[in-house]
């Protein structure tokens, strides 16, 4: 028994590091507007195409001592943490939900917050490629998880575009400055499809929160900086998503018990 859980947590662990490997590949290409199939994986140094011995997810990378075959560039630590987190999260959804329907959803909805999150950290832009696609795709959660239905998948989307939309409407008014980005109003959107109001509304709180922090953080290195450093909200918004999807339920019964009393 003890066997069969070492064996299955090993492939479980080893299909979500394959996973992030492509990932990598789509985090790269997407916004250089490339094919994330053709031509295969190549250092983006030396142009030459890496030997699938040599694209190991993580083994790769610590055999090569993090430096490219071909021409010894060195290769963003970035990669492997990637094909970790991915598989690590694999593993944890798996655990939550089994070999459900729901975990195939999730999966992939993960999957792609990744993909959003890292291009977001690169680039500062969420691509409507990824997003609105994702709208109409994660708008079938109703046919994966039970206790979503048209309505609530509807009150998702439209709650987490209309939100930051109004946000980002009042702000553009009295600063004169766009504050928010209309990725991220297509991201929430998004998560709403995917996880209806409720998840909006603790995904927007607890990405708000740790995105306060951050930018707390940040400002103490805007006057060295001589304030050029900002921070993307995209990543947060996914953070949020993805602790909604493993702590969401529990805590809003918390809260709604705490503030009832009980």
């Amino acid at each position: 028994m003890l066997n069969n859980t070492i064996t299955l947590t090993l492939l479980l662990f080893a299909f979500g590091a394959c996973i992030g490997s492509f990932l990598n590949v789509c985090i790269f290409r997407i916004p250089e507007k490339l094919s994330i199939v053709f031509p295969g994986s190549f250092c983006p140094i030396c142009k030459k195409k890496i030997p699938f011995y040599c694209n190991i997810p993580i083994l790769s990378y610590i055999l090569l001592m993090g430096r490219c075959k071909h021409c010894r560039s060195r290769i963003s630590l970035r990669y492997p943490m990637v094909e970790l987190l991915t598989g690590v999260l694999t593993l944890l959804l798996f655990v939550k939900f089994g070999l459900t329907p729901q975990l195939f959803f999730w999966l992939f909805f993960v999957y792609v917050l990744i993909v959003i999150s890292l291009i977001d950290i690169d680039h500062k832009i969420i691509p409507d490629r990824i997003s609105i696609p994702g709208i109409f795709i994660f708008s079938s959660s109703g046919v994966f998880i039970p206790e979503m239905s048209a309505f609530t998948v509807l009150a998702g989307i439209f709650a987490g575009g209309g939100i930051l939309y109004a946000i980002a409407f009042v702000y553009l008014n009295l600063r004169k400055k766009e504050g928010m980005g209309g990725g991220d109003i297509k991201l929430l959107a998004m998560i709403g499809a995917a996880t209806g109001l409720k998840g909006v509304l603790f995904t927007l709180f607890a990405g708000s929160f740790m995105g306060t922090f951050a930018g707390i953080a940040v400002m103490a290195f805007t006057r060295r900086y001589h304030g050029q450093l900002k921070i993307p909200f995209g990543p947060f918004l996914s953070l949020g998503a993805i602790l909604y999807i493993f702590f969401g339920e529990g805590i809003l019964q918390w809260y709604f018990l705490t503030i009832n009393g009980y």
